[in-house]
């Protein structure tokens, strides 16, 4: 047989893939650093202009929503107290539960008691069926 050098599938030599440690220079990490390494010409820095340039989203130029909020008044129109009293008046004097007189009228028992507390919005069509 002939004498042949068979391979053993392991190769344990050190192998650098990548960037050696040395060759690498370290980012200062203080601003005490920062400015030796000016001091040394190592480190060069430059002004961007126009950088964080999205102030404008921000600026208090332009009126925001919040202050528009403020300005306006936006309430919706509420049924006034008198017809309020008077529908629970006219409720009672028939001996009716705010229950009885929502399904008399087809509504839910809850329109009827804000109707009677005065936090509704006015809707035309249920004040008709209620002064029926």
């Amino acid at each position: 047989m002939p004498n042949v050098s068979q391979p053993t599938g392991q190769d344990w030599d050190a192998v650098n893939a990548g960037r050696g440690a040395s060759s690498r220079a370290k980012a200062p990490k203080t601003a005490r650093e920062v400015s030796l390494m000016k001091a040394t010409g190592k480190l060069a820095t430059e002004k961007r202009y126009g950088a964080g340039g999205n102030a404008s989203a921000h600026s208090g130029g332009v009126m925001s929503a919040r202050r528009l909020e403020e300005t306006d008044v936006l309430k919706h129109a509420k049924v006034d107290k008198s017809l309020s009293k008077a529908i629970m008046q006219a409720r009672t004097a028939k001996k009716m539960t705010q229950k009885e007189l929502a399904t008399a009228i087809n509504e839910k028992p809850q329109v009827v008691g804000e109707y009677e507390s005065g936090k509704a919005i006015p809707n035309p069509h249920i004040i008709s069926k209620l002064e029926r």
